[in-house]
């Protein structure tokens, strides 16, 4: 293992790695609630990464929402570099997990809809990406057989299962691995089911794996970004 390896845990992803590519509308269930159409192709959208939150670090609230949700999303992150791969293949490429809220501005990105324009502003301000400690592939034998679940201050919100996915992970990571190149330690956030919903300041969002215990995420409190 070189310098640059050891220094460059795959468990601390999110202190190294560059991309986070997001998937939206893979659920037919939330597809429905937010009255859109599905489509023959995954949406893609990116956070930077200083969207990342850890596990026990706030979620900031920018200032100009106030309609913040969170949309709870397996993450998938890359275990070596990744172009145009094949979808029999992808696998191949995934190092492991973890469990990701995309928070997302839902005003914002309604006014962006309005106008056509991107959801940069709704999607991909600071610490818009808490993710979950990792957890490594061999832990996770098929990813299309997790169930999630997310609760704001304690009461159940969000409920969904992996098999119930439009496009499935290695048709995923095919298809944006054919568009962007994929590095070692990237992740694909890959949509959320049904029930997003609002939060407000100092709520707390917790979140899991049914089965696997340490997958359930610290508490994430919210805070209004100064």
């Amino acid at each position: 293992m070189g310098i640059m390896a050891a220094s460059r845990p795959l468990s601390r992803f999110w202190e190294w790695g560059k991309n986070i590519v997001c998937v939206g509308r893979n659920y037919a269930d939330h597809v429905r609630e937010m009255r859109s159409a599905v489509l023959s192709e995954p949406v893609l959208f990116l956070k930077p990464s200083t969207a990342y939150a850890p596990e026990g670090s706030p979620i900031l609230m920018p200032a100009y929402t106030h309609n913040l949700h969170h949309e709870l999303e397996l993450g998938v992150v890359m275990g070596k570099r990744c172009r145009a791969v094949p979808e029999a293949a992808a696998m191949d490429y995934v190092g492991g997990y973890a469990l990701c809220l995309d928070m997302t501005a839902r005003d914002v990105q309604d006014e962006c809809k309005k106008k056509g324009l991107p959801w940069t502003l709704a999607k991909s301000f600071t610490a818009s990406c808490p993710v979950s400690a990792f957890v490594p592939k061999e832990k996770i034998p098929d990813p299309h057989k997790l169930k999630l679940w997310l609760k704001v201050n304690g009461e159940l919100r969000q409920e969904g299962e992996t098999a119930s996915m439009i496009f499935s992970i290695p048709y995923i990571i095919s298809y944006v691995s054919k568009i962007i190149t994929l590095e070692e330690g990237d992740i694909i956030l890959t949509g959320t089911p049904k029930g997003v919903g609002p939060v407000k300041e100092n709520d707390e969002i917790e979140a899991g794996i049914h089965g696997l215990p340490k997958v359930s995420s610290a508490t994430l409190p919210v805070r209004l970004q100064e």
